[in-house]
């Protein structure tokens, strides 16, 4: 049997996940000295370096055993994984935001139920959003630069994901609606883990012996 597979997203998360990793006594040093490959071994474990939407393809179709991935990826996807820990690094919250002055517009637009343009790269938590609120919207799905959709007509609010809202701030832009919040989360491939359990455990045990905050 081939040692565990892990898929390890690029990008924001990147050092949180290798630190959750490092944690748990995975050899992950290895990712460090090379950003170029894709797939690296070392000491009997796999490692796969991901966009962090793909993060759950791999884990949910077995091409990976387990993998790190933030709370926002899952619930625009909903992948048929299992979610085993809030690894509590990487925090950040689902908004809605929309221009300072056309933040009442916006709002009388909703509350009379008429159908809302929105700019965002997670259009099924923006439709459920609006569904959820009985309301209608127009879903404009974006994959880069979302804050600039409603400063050039795009759309009139965006759904969006902020840490620290420097982003928003700069482009004049406030939020009107907190959605959800969002961390980093370790994931399971079904299989994997049934298959697997010993080592996923031993795995999720090491972690809570370092101290990670448990989901």
């Amino acid at each position: 049997m081939r040692g565990l597979r892990v898929a390890v997203p690029k990008g924001a998360i990147f050092e949180d996940a290798l630190a959750a990793l490092e944690s748990a006594g995975m050899p992950v040093g290895v990712l460090r000295d090379d950003g170029r490959r894709l797939l690296y071994r070392a000491d009997g474990a796999e490692f796969i370096m991901s966009r962090p939407s793909d993060v759950p393809v791999f884990v949910e179709h077995g091409a990976a055993d387990i993998g790190i991935v933030g709370k926002d990826v899952l619930d625009e996807q909903r992948p048929n994984v299992m979610e085993l820990r809030d690894l509590g690094t990487g925090a950040c919250q689902m908004v809605l935001a929309a221009p300072r002055t056309k933040v009442e517009e916006v709002r009388r637009s909703i509350d009379h139920a008429e159908v809302v343009r929105v700019g965002t790269k997670f259009p099924n938590v923006a439709r459920r959003y609006f569904e959820g609120m009985g309301r209608q919207a127009e879903v404009i799905e974006l994959h880069g630069s979302v804050e600039l959709a409603p400063l050039v007509g795009l759309a009139e609010c965006i759904v969006d994901l902020t840490a620290t809202g420097t982003t928003l701030r700069e482009n004049d832009l406030v939020v009107m609606d907190e959605i959800s919040s969002s961390t980093a989360r370790l994931i399971a491939n079904r299989g994997s883990y049934r298959l697997r359990h010993r080592e996923v455990a031993g795995l999720i045990e090491a972690m809570n012996r370092n101290g990670d905050r448990v989901g």
